[in-house]
C-alpha cells in the first residue's frame, strides 16, 4: 500500500509546478556551465551548476514517478485526499520506490553542494556525516515521509544563513534575490511536513513562488550578466561572491 498525499482538485497541478521548477533549474545549469567555460578558474560556477543540475534531475524523477502514479488508471484508485495504489508486486511499485528515492536523494545532494559552495574549508568528517544523513533520509522517507522535508529544511536554513552573511557584506541585488528565494523554498518544506492535503497544495504553491523568483533571477542574469555593473548583475554574485559593492 502506498499513499501520496494530495487533494483531488490539485492532481496534476503539482506535476506542472515541478515541470516549471525543472525548466528553471535547467536554465541555471546552462548559465552556470556557460560562465564556467568562459572562466574555468572560477570553480563556483561549476559547483552551483552541479547543485542546480542535480535538483533538476530530482524534479524530473518525481515528474515521471507521479505521472505513472496519477495516470495508470488500471492500478490506481483515488480515495479522499490520497492516491492509494494496490498490487504490491508490480512495475508501478518498483517505479514508485526508485523514482521517489532518486528525487529525495538528488534533491538533498544538490542542496548540500550549494551549501558547501560558500564554505572554503572542507572537512572529510563533516561531508561523510552529511552524506550519511542524506542517504538515511532518502531511504527512510518512504515510511517516514516528513524525514526528507526535515532534512531539506536543515540544509536550506544553512544556505539561507550563508546568503544572509554574504548579503551583509556585498549588498548585491542578486544575492538578496537568492536569499529571498531560498527562504520561501524553506517555508514550502515546512508546510510539506504536515499530512494535510490542503497544506500540501499550499506548499506546492509556495514552492512555485520560490522558483518563479529563481526564474526572474535567471532571466536577469541572462540579460545583463555580460555587463560590468557595480550592483553585481552577474551569476558569480548569485554563486556567493563576497566582494563588496564598489563605491562611486
Amino acid at each position: 500500500m502506498k499513499i501520496v498525499l494530495t487533494p483531488d482538485w490539485f492532481l496534476g497541478f503539482d506535476v506542472l509546478i515541478e515541470l516549471f521548477s525543472f525548466i528553471v533549474l535547467v536554465m541555471f545549469l546552462v548559465l552556470s556551465l556557460k560562465n564556467y567555460r568562459m572562466n574555468k578558474n572560477k570553480k563556483n560556477f561549476l559547483y552551483i551548476g552541479i547543485g542546480f543540475g542535480l535538483i533538476a534531475l530530482a524534479q524530473l524523477a518525481t515528474i515521471l514517478t507521479k505521472t505513472v502514479l496519477y495516470y495508470d488508471f488500471n492500478l490506481i484508485q483515488q480515495v479522499g485526499q490520497a492516491i492509494v495504489t494496490s498490487n504490491f508486486v508490480s512495475s508501478v511499485d518498483i517505479f514508485y520506490y526508485i523514482g521517489f528515492f532518486f528525487y529525495r536523494f538528488l534533491t538533498l545532494v544538490g542542496f548540500y553542494i550549494i551549501y558547501r559552495l560558500h564554505n572554503k574549508r572542507t572537512y572529510l568528517g563533516e561531508s561523510l556525516l552529511f552524506g550519511y544523513f542524506i542517504l538515511i533520509s532518502a531511504l527512510l522517507s518512504t515510511e517516514i515521509y516528513y524525514l526528507f522535508h526535515l532534512t531539506c529544511i536543515g540544509i536550506l536554513l544553512l544556505i539561507v544563513r550563508n546568503y544572509y552573511g554574504i548579503y551583509k557584506e556585498n549588498h548585491f541585488l542578486n544575492t538578496k534575490i537568492l536569499l529571498i528565494a531560498f527562504s520561501i523554498l524553506s517555508l514550502s518544506q515546512i508546510l510539506f511536513i504536515f499530512p494535510n492535503g490542503t497544506l500540501q497544495a499550499t506548499a506546492n504553491i509556495v514552492e512555485l513562488i520560490s522558483y518563479t523568483i529563481f526564474l526572474f533571477l535567471a532571466i536577469k542574469i541572462g540579460k545583463n550578466g555580460k555587463k560590468k555593473k557595480s550592483d553585481g548583475d552577474n551569476i558569480r554574485y548569485a554563486g556567493g561572491n563576497p566582494a563588496k559593492r564598489r563605491k562611486h
